[in-house]
């Protein structure tokens, strides 16, 4: 079997990947995440999705890569990861009540072939909504100011939703699991049977 690489730093999705109880090693890609004039949310998570995988392959030159980037849309514009208390604050204000659109780019090059495939997965959470003492609260509790959308669904975050709706829980944490089960059979990796 070829080597399985995931290219991100984010422990979380390493986490997920150990799941599929499959042997891979974590490379983290330097690519400019900005996004282009013009270009929508989806595009642009399926693009950067594409580039870290290209940009893992040109150490990599016989390895499956697979790669990942997600946003958080909330009323046309994207969320990205807050940074501080105050621009949290501002996010989960703006969501409190409202739904946010999750899409995660997933992309599984094969190096050796050259064969890439990506897909966007989406991920709506509904809101609850939230006083500014709750939102305090939560923030004090988990301190999510590296997560998009300021929160971390995996833990304590659960607590500001009213709904979740999506075909896979693990999209949401950055990495979707059962549509790369597909990407990687089309490679010729059966999870089910992994000693084939």
């Amino acid at each position: 079997m070829q080597q399985l690489i995931l290219g991100s730093s984010s422990p979380f999705r390493a986490e997920l990947l150990v799941k599929l109880g499959l042997d891979f090693i974590a490379s983290s890609p330097d690519i400019d995440e900005s996004a282009l004039e013009n270009e929508s949310a989806e595009q642009l998570v399926q693009r950067l999705s594409e580039q870290k995988a290209r940009k893992i392959a040109e150490t990599y030159s016989d390895a499956l890569i697979i790669a990942s980037d997600q946003v958080a849309v909330l009323d046309g514009a994207v969320l990205g990861k807050p940074g501080n208390h105050d621009n949290a604050v501002e996010q989960l204000t703006a969501a409190s009540g409202k739904t946010v659109r999750f899409l995660t780019g997933l992309a599984l090059l094969n190096s050796k072939t050259g064969n890439l495939q990506s897909l966007v997965e989406t991920f709506d959470v509904s809101f609850r909504t939230l006083s500014d003492k709750q939102i305090e609260f939560y923030l004090q509790q988990e301190e999510p100011y590296q997560c998009a959308g300021s929160f971390k669904s995996e833990g304590f975050g659960i607590s500001l939703f009213s709904k979740l709706e999506g075909n896979d829980p693990n999209s949401l944490i950055g990495l979707p699991l059962i549509r790369l089960i597909s990407l990687l059979e089309a490679e010729g990796i059966d999870v089910l049977q992994p000693n084939q």
